[in-house]
């Protein structure tokens, strides 16, 4: 006959055993909250990473972009003149208006040799400027060389050619004449109000001065502090007199806008309709 004997473990090697259990658990706890921080650090710095070259490609966007539009103004001035679109000029401008440092500095491959405009070309047949700007961007990346994007910016413009049809012109867009202190716009740029006429008189007559528009002349806030001068100078559609022939209320400057800019302002009486 054979006999099988069966050992129990004895209670102490029981709660040994207890103990090496638990002992293996805390241990597995501590690994996997170290590995679990080892891997948020590198996580977290590459997402702060992303967003930083994100920011910078926007910025760059814009730039470029602003720079494309400005190149592409002066272009539009200068198709009557030499008829065709220079894309060599062109990347000139855009790397002027951004700045050849920066550009160099940036993450756009090849700084402002990495700009392409040769694809932009100038249509005569309906006088729109095709602007095309082409570049690429690289995020240096550890591993990956190679990393970046292709960035077009694309858009029309009119040029400049001197034609209007006609009855396309309408009220607003009129050339009118205003001074830096007016509150009116003038049709004519030889209207008596902008032509400054500058008198000598004694202060003694100012009680019975008027100007052309019969209103009083009252004391300029630029030139005359205290006492007043035995003589003074005034103008003939001018309010103010003044103790000085340099002031500044004594000085115009005309400047040519379109009435459309000239919002606030009436029109001159004299001048105008």
């Amino acid at each position: 006959m054979i006999q099988i004997k069966i050992e129990y473990p004895s209670q102490e090697n029981q709660k040994r055993a207890s103990i090496s259990g638990s002992k293996i658990n805390k241990l597995w706890k501590r690994g996997s909250m170290t590995i679990e921080a080892a891997l948020a650090i590198p996580l977290f710095l590459f997402a702060v990473l992303c967003l930083v070259y994100l920011l910078e490609i926007q910025t760059v966007k814009f730039s470029i972009s602003a720079a494309a539009y400005s190149a592409a103004k002066n272009a539009a001035e200068e198709i009557p003149v030499i008829s065709i679109l220079n894309p060599v000029k062109l990347k000139a401008d855009i790397v002027n208006a951004v700045g050849s440092e920066r550009l160099e500095r940036s993450i756009v491959e090849g700084g402002s040799s990495g700009l392409h405009c040769w694809t932009s070309y100038y249509d005569a047949q309906d006088g729109i400027i095709h602007m095309r700007v082409n570049y690429r961007v690289r995020l240096p990346l550890p591993g990956y060389t190679g990393a970046g994007t292709k960035i077009s910016h694309e858009f029309d413009i009119k040029a400049w050619t001197g034609y209007q049809k006609p009855g396309v012109e309408s009220e607003d867009d009129t050339i009118v004449y205003i001074t830096d202190t007016g509150v009116v716009y003038h049709i004519n740029y030889q209207c008596p109000v902008l032509q400054l006429s500058i008198q000598f008189v004694p202060y003694s007559d100012l009680a019975h001065l008027r100007n052309e528009d019969g209103g009083r002349y009252h004391a300029c806030e630029k030139c005359v502090h205290g006492s007043t001068m035995a003589g003074i100078y005034v103008t003939n559609y001018g309010n103010k007199y003044h103790n000085s022939l340099n002031c500044s209320g004594l000085k115009r400057s005309i400047r040519a806008v379109r009435k459309s800019e000239v919002a606030g302002r009436r029109e001159c009486s004299r001048c105008g309709s």
